[in-house]
């Protein structure tokens, strides 16, 4: 679907994209990832030509015409419209061809928002927004979407929403991009994804192969009652790194010789009689992938 080759581009003679090559295929969710400033939206707005490259090549749809829908971060939508009426704008400005008024109620059913289709979305929340941008964004059933940070700044129930709608996008066929710095939200719904670093696409592939590729020097740990002075005892262990997450009540060490790790971490919860529910070598999450790749 997308085929970027050598990609360049400066602002002011200072290099954003220094000959990024990327492949995204039909019906991939594609997580794009990276940090601020490194070049994402800049690439994502040359895909839908909204401003030039200064070189390379990009090949759409294998050169076919290709139809790309884009949802901005915070789109803009008008407070005095309904959200039937916007879309229904959104239709008419596209010069959609076939029934604007049918198509209107099959966007709101996909982006759920048909019970309030005929409020004013001056009254939305930020989530309800997100959504009726992406119903635009989807309007003409177009062969590429392109989501930049859809779930940012949404609360939790927000954020599964949208991961919803993006979930049915890609059960109908649908090819995303998913630039997002949510990197929960990626691994649950990209097949591949692509990290950017220093202007180029310093890994990408299939996120299960990317993620095993990384994950050789990791242990996660869940103990059995843990207290607070376990969790300080355990924490104290001289590796790369040792970090607790609250959430998912887990430790994870990383280290440099990952079968000595192993051995001194199973010895120390001999001595400490602490109990281990879940301990696993080679489990990299995202996070930590993202972390290696960028540095």
């Amino acid at each position: 679907m997308v085929k970027i080759r050598n990609l360049l581009k400066s602002y002011n003679n200072f290099p954003v994209l220094r000959g990024l090559n990327m492949d995204i295929n039909d019906g991939d969710v594609y997580g794009f990832l990276g940090r601020n400033g490194c070049g994402k939206t800049t690439t994502m707005n040359i895909i839908c030509n909204v401003i030039p490259k200064d070189g390379g090549d990009i090949e759409l749809g294998g050169g076919k015409p290709t139809a790309i829908g884009y949802l901005p971060e915070s789109p803009m939508i008008f407070g005095y419209m309904t959200a039937r009426e916007y879309l229904e704008y959104i239709g008419s400005c596209a010069e959609y061809q076939g029934d604007i008024s049918k198509r209107t109620s099959e966007v709101l059913d996909i982006v759920g928002l048909s019970a309030a289709a005929d409020r004013r979305t001056k009254g939305f929340s930020r989530g309800m927004t997100q959504r009726l941008g992406m119903g635009a964004a989807i309007f003409r059933d177009p062969e590429l979407l392109i989501f930049d940070e859809p779930t940012s700044a949404l609360d939790p129930q927000g954020r599964i929403e949208v991961i919803e709608i993006i979930n049915r996008l890609k059960s109908m066929g649908s090819t995303i991009v998913l630039s997002t710095h949510i990197l929960s939200d990626v691994e649950r719904v990209a097949n591949r994804i692509g990290i950017m670093n220093g202007g180029i696409l310093a890994e990408e592939g299939e996120i299960n192969a990317v993620m095993r590729k990384y994950s050789a020097d990791i242990i996660a740990l869940t103990v059995r009652g843990l207290t607070d002075e376990i969790k300080l005892e355990l924490l104290k262990v001289k590796f790369a790194r040792a970090e607790f997450n609250n959430e998912t009540g887990q430790f994870r060490f990383g280290a440099d010789n990952i079968n000595d790790a192993a051995k001194q971490l199973m010895k120390l919860l001999a001595e400490k009689d602490i109990v281990a529910e879940k301990f696993v070598i080679g489990t990299a999450t995202l996070e930590e992938v993202f972390r290696k790749v960028v540095g």
